[in-house]
């Protein structure tokens, strides 16, 4: 017989044996944190590497066409769209991230409380999420960010308590199936206390479909902040944010002015895209069943 216990770890093994043989398996995948890659490093390099300020007027210059001094033509007040577009990315990929991880740990820990303990907890935090999903999501958003002012701050906090029914729900379900399963209760038999087997053995099989829920939350954040920009709740202007740009450049789409419109619009679209191609990706990352 082979002595296994000597041989050497599969490349597959290692988190990032893991990671590069489930974009090896998934072209889409691929692309996808490919194309994540590069909205990352427009928002942390591109407001260095722009070639002109995104806040500079020109008015000499306004409403200029795409051309190869401006890729993406000139603005009203002759700013130049392609460096606005590129800064923008940084502003509004924080408030989705920050938004969505808001939501993800605290409808985490509310879920897995009401899920595994139940009784009342489970019956209070039912009706909590029932009221919250009872308004139209982006109708309350907007009545938060009224009450609360149109801050940066606000708008992750009202984009956070839209999401955490989602992850409240999603894990309060997965956590209710397995908490009387064979592993946690052999878990429980070893010693282990029941935070501990609610933390380190049934949470992380909540995992994969919740990671699909964030990237689709992902990509709702950024259409929630830049809903709320269109309409003159989000970010205040002058800042570059999709939101705005489009908003501003929709009052010159019947002069022919089209690319003040197109360009952001063409950019928020693209990140939404990549956000929802990740879902599958992201599952059979942190999927336990897929490590064997």
């Amino acid at each position: 017989m082979t002595d296994t216990s000597l041989a050497p770890p599969r490349k597959g093994d290692t988190t990032l044996g893991h990671i590069a043989y489930v974009l090896r398996g998934n072209p889409v995948t691929l692309l996808a944190f490919a194309m994540l890659a590069f909205f990352v490093g427009c928002a942390l390099f591109g407001p260095a590497l722009v070639p002109y300020d995104p806040l500079a007027t020109d008015a000499p210059r306004a409403l200029e066409p795409p051309s190869r001094d401006h890729w993406f033509g000139t603005d009203s007040l002759g700013r130049d769209v392609f460096s606005r577009v590129i800064v923008a990315t940084r502003l509004d990929l924080t408030i989705s991230v920050a938004a969505v991880a808001i939501s993800f740990m605290l409808g985490s820990v509310l879920g897995s409380i009401a899920g595994y303990w139940g009784g009342w907890i489970d019956a209070v935090l039912n009706r909590l999420l029932d009221t919250i999903m009872a308004f139209p999501l982006f109708v309350l958003a907007m009545g938060v960010v009224a009450a609360l002012g149109n801050t940066v701050e606000n708008i992750i906090i009202a984009t956070a308590i839209i999401n955490i029914p989602f992850y409240a729900r999603l894990v309060r379900a997965e956590v209710n199936i397995r908490r009387y399963a064979g592993f946690a209760q052999a878990a429980k038999l070893a010693g282990n206390s029941d935070l501990r087997v609610l933390a380190v053995h049934i949470f992380p099989n909540a995992l994969p479909p919740m990671m699909v829920q964030v990237s689709l939350n992902l990509g709702w954040a950024i259409l929630n902040a830049a809903g709320l920009s269109f309409i003159g709740l989000g970010v205040r202007p002058p800042t570059p944010e999709w939101g705005i740009m489009v908003a501003e450049g929709a009052n010159y789409i019947v002069s022919g002015e089209w690319w003040l419109a197109l360009f952001p619009g063409l950019w928020l679209m693209l990140a939404v895209f990549t956000f929802n191609l990740l879902g599958d990706g992201l599952r059979d990352i942190v999927d336990p069943r897929k490590r064997t």
